[in-house]
């Protein structure tokens, strides 16, 4: 089980999968070159969605379909200074994304 954390510090926001710096994945969307954010529904919001679900996923089709959901699913609720996930509670959210699209 992989654990993804964020912190604020001094030299601002700082995300970690497994201890080691969160790629934010650019190459896919550059939503915002200067950072992860969260806590709100924005560019930085959605560049950490997308590294989320870009690290988590095994199919990146699927990072790529769902990342926007997920940033207002669960990005935009994390607590302002810091937080933790886990692949469990990532594919829950992925599974209640999926459940609202068939309603």
């Amino acid at each position: 089980m992989s654990y993804y954390e964020g912190r604020r510090t001094k030299m601002g926001a700082i995300v970690t999968v497994d201890g080691e710096t969160l790629d934010p994945r650019l190459d896919l969307r550059n939503h915002s070159p200067t950072g992860f954010e969260w806590g709100f529904c924005g560019s930085g919001p959605a560049q950490l969605a997308l590294a989320i679900l870009a690290d988590h996923c095994d199919n990146m089709d699927e990072a790529l379909e769902f990342y926007q959901r997920f940033k207002w699913a669960v990005i935009a609720e994390l607590p302002r200074l810091n937080w933790t996930l886990n692949t469990r509670q990532i594919d829950e959210a992925i599974e209640r994304i999926r459940e609202q699209e068939t309603r």
